[in-house]
């Protein structure tokens, strides 16, 4: 197998149907498992700060919040380099290269949670090192974004962002039950003593961050030896930059912040959330969920995108996430009093379920619009028009990255704002104002742009 395709035509039919198709899956398959990773090490630190105080590591709940915060920002910051390296590497080398990065902080998180002497620095260190993971969704989405045609590529990044964004549910289910048995023997280091209250049991917390070490190296193989270069997308920085010139890059980085860092940012906090909001409920039974239900809806929305149109769903979207916060405000408890978890809970679901959604439709909306942008910039021409298609793909790639960037900051101020907000005013309510807020601004914005009636780009 050529490991460089010289010629690629998701756009026309006899090739897409007789060789374009089948290497475009392939491409998929792999890439979904390594993303679905790459979010499994950006968000293990969600579980793992539940535990650390009950065997040993005496932090407050601030720190708490900005050891599960930090790999949401180094993530996101990451993303806006990570943006540019599939037309600059290649996506079968920057995927192997970025997957096995995953191995460092995994190893180090495994080592430095066996001892409580560990610094609260190099843990702060280890949470950034995390947002390798983070990282690695621009260049994911960037690169899957090549292999497909227009009509397809709402379904396919759906599909490589919905089933990767189940590493977040993965993480928060797989982690609590495997830090419970020794699963490396005498390798895998011994066991720490849980502690709370008159309670306490064996715990192997290193587990979460050895148990993915295999899955890692096999993830990465699997991407150096089955996946491929596009020799097309091949493009310099000083190619790609020509977004950060272009209006819509940043309108959708404001709505795709709506949407994916919500869901982001929810999953980094709801742990935390549910134990300071509600007591005497185990996170860890619930917070998995979540984040489960939002991968699961991104694919849906990306096919719902397709069939009716991405600002359509992304409007309506936007409206109902409004909806949902007043009913989390509602359930909360106020002044120690009140408060309804199932409420909560159900009214948290529909949230990630609309971001979910919302994820799909956004991501269809940018290839959409870069393509009618550049159609109407380049004239009737057959050859124009055909440079103008590959003028759309390369720049739709890189604003998917760099919109994904954008908006992981989500998981970084979203827990942050629920700390923040806490050691303010003594609740969340102020947050969660300030995100309803935003997402009517997000009402407007898609709206104007793309949704209404003679809207600029409608999509």
């Amino acid at each position: 197998m050529s490991y460089v395709l010289t010629r690629w035509e998701p756009e026309n039919r006899s090739f897409w149907q007789e060789q374009g198709k089948s290497v475009a899956r392939r491409n998929l398959w792999i890439s979904i498992p390594a993303l679905t990773l790459a979010f499994v090490i950006w968000q293990v630190w969600s579980v793992v700060v539940l535990n650390l105080p009950n065997i040993g590591f005496s932090y407050s709940q601030n720190q708490l919040f900005w050891l599960a915060a930090l790999p949401g920002l180094s993530g996101a910051t990451l993303r806006i380099f990570y943006s540019f390296m599939v037309p600059i590497f290649g996506g079968r080398k920057w995927t192997a290269i970025s997957t096995a990065s995953l191995m460092i902080p995994a190893v180090g998180i495994g080592y430095a949670v066996q001892d409580p002497n560990t610094s609260y620095i190099t843990m702060l260190i280890l949470a950034l090192l995390c947002g390798f993971g983070g990282g690695n969704f621009s260049s994911s989405m960037a690169n899957i974004s090549f292999f497909f045609p227009k009509a397809e590529k709402g379904t396919a990044l759906g599909m490589n962002a919905g089933l990767g964004n189940l590493g977040v549910s993965i993480v928060q289910f797989v982690v609590p039950i495997v830090i419970t048995m020794g699963l490396f023997g005498a390798f895998g280091g011994e066991a720490q003593t849980w502690v709370k209250g008159d309670v306490s049991k064996q715990l192997w917390l290193q587990n979460a961050g050895f148990v993915w070490v295999p899955f890692i190296l096999l993830s990465t193989v699997l991407a150096w030896f089955g996946m491929n270069d596009i020799a097309s997308a091949k493009a310099s920085f000083a190619d790609q930059a020509v977004i950060f010139k272009r209006k819509h890059n940043w309108l959708m980085c404001w709505l795709y912040l709506g949407t994916f860092g919500s869901f982001i940012g929810f999953a980094a906090g709801f742990p935390l959330l549910i134990k300071g909001q509600f007591p005497g409920i185990d996170p860890t039974k619930y917070a998995f969920l979540g984040p489960l239900v939002g991968a699961l809806a991104r694919p849906f929305g990306g096919w719902l995108a397709d069939k009716i149109g991405g600002a359509r769903v992304t409007q309506w979207v936007f409206v109902l996430m409004v909806a949902a916060v007043f009913g989390v405000l509602n359930f909360l408890p106020h002044g120690g009093l009140g408060g309804n978890f199932q409420g909560f809970f159900a009214m948290f679901l529909c949230l990630f379920a609309l971001t979910g959604i919302g994820n799909g439709s956004t991501f269809m909306q940018v290839p959409a619009i870069f393509l009618t942008f550049h159609q109407r910039l380049a004239g009737k021409g057959e050859s124009a028009q055909k440079q103008a298609m590959a003028d759309a793909t390369k720049e739709a790639a890189a604003v998917l990255g760099f919109t994904s960037a954008f908006a992981a900051y989500g998981a970084f101020f979203i827990p942050k704002s629920y700390g923040t907000s806490i050691t303010l005013t003594g609740s969340v309510d102020a947050a969660l104002y300030c995100f309803i807020g935003f997402y009517i601004s997000c009402v407007l914005v898609n709206w104007w742009f793309y949704a209404r009636k003679n809207a600029e780009i409608p999509c």
